[in-house]
């Protein structure tokens, strides 16, 4: 497996100071891309940190709706690359594809189901071009009163406690300053599951799948907590989940608010420990 973060040259500058500074070491936090496969197809390629790939794998489908649970993914096994046309040899396993086999059961089976996934993710990655589109595509994939049935009261308290204990999950920021994070907390208010990357929507997809992938179904029910803002992306990924409450450190989108408004979702953004604002 790759490496979390790794060192690299950097000029420390200070305006104050006359002479240029040698360089030295900086820690930052490594990205590199992660090709998915479905029997050698492609079905998506997302620059993310190393590590926690195959969580990755789970919450990422069941986000685009191709899995409903953990069983629905029979296996995610690590694969060689694309090899270049001057390449002789075997192509070296750069752990950066990953090859996913589906139950027969699973969603994915259907017929049209992967295209139709494609499709979506073209569309929703496009950062809201139609977003009542967008909204009723979510609402065609949401299985039916998953949300409806995770609701759960929480107090302002909880909400300050939720963003301490982020931030203290978040050992590769403190180190870099470079990923983001996210945690899932339960109704009761305890952690679930937390995870870093530099992409946003990787760690939410961590996150998810790390609980998918060891036997939890989905309505998963709490509250997802993000470092970053809440995009209509991150709203979708918590809505397949059965997670009925988004809390963002950040500011939410304008298709955000309306996509939580439209599914019955809490959302919350700029939590602080002195106050939130609720957006929906």
């Amino acid at each position: 497996m790759g490496r979390v973060t790794t060192r690299v040259p950097v000029r420390k500058i200070r305006y104050a100071e006359a002479t240029l500074p040698r360089p030295r070491a900086d820690i930052v936090a490594v990205e590199e891309p992660l090709e998915v496969r479905a029997g050698g197809r492609v079905l998506t390629v997302t620059m993310r940190t190393p590590g926690a790939d195959i969580d990755l794998v789970h919450g990422w489908l069941l986000a685009e709706g191709l899995i409903r649970t953990g069983a629905d993914l029979r296996a995610a096994r690590y694969c060689a690359g694309s090899a270049s046309p001057s390449s002789t040899g075997p192509t070296p396993n750069t752990y950066n594809v990953l090859d996913v086999d589906f139950a027969p059961d699973a969603p994915a089976r259907e017929s049209g189901a992967l295209d139709a996934a494609l499709r979506l993710g073209m569309t929703t990655s496009a950062c809201g071009v139609c977003g009542s589109a967008s909204i009723e595509a979510l609402r065609g994939k949401l299985p039916p009163a998953v949300l409806a049935a995770a609701r759960m009261p929480i107090s302002p308290a909880h909400v300050a406690a939720w963003v301490e204990v982020l931030r203290a999950q978040q050992p590769t920021f403190a180190a870099t300053g470079g990923t983001h994070a996210a945690a899932l907390f339960g109704a009761d208010g305890a952690l679930r599951a937390a995870a870093e990357d530099v992409g946003r929507h990787n760690a939410v997809d961590k996150v998810i799948g790390a609980l998918v992938r060891h036997g939890c179904i989905p309505p998963l029910g709490g509250a997802l907590v993000v470092s970053s803002r809440a995009s209509y992306e991150i709203v979708q990924k918590a809505a397949m989940a059965g997670v009925p409450m988004v809390v963002a450190v950040s500011a939410p989108s304008s298709l955000a608010v309306a996509a939580a408004t439209e599914m019955g979702m809490t959302l919350l953004a700029f939590a602080r420990a002195d106050g939130v604002n609720v957006y929906a």
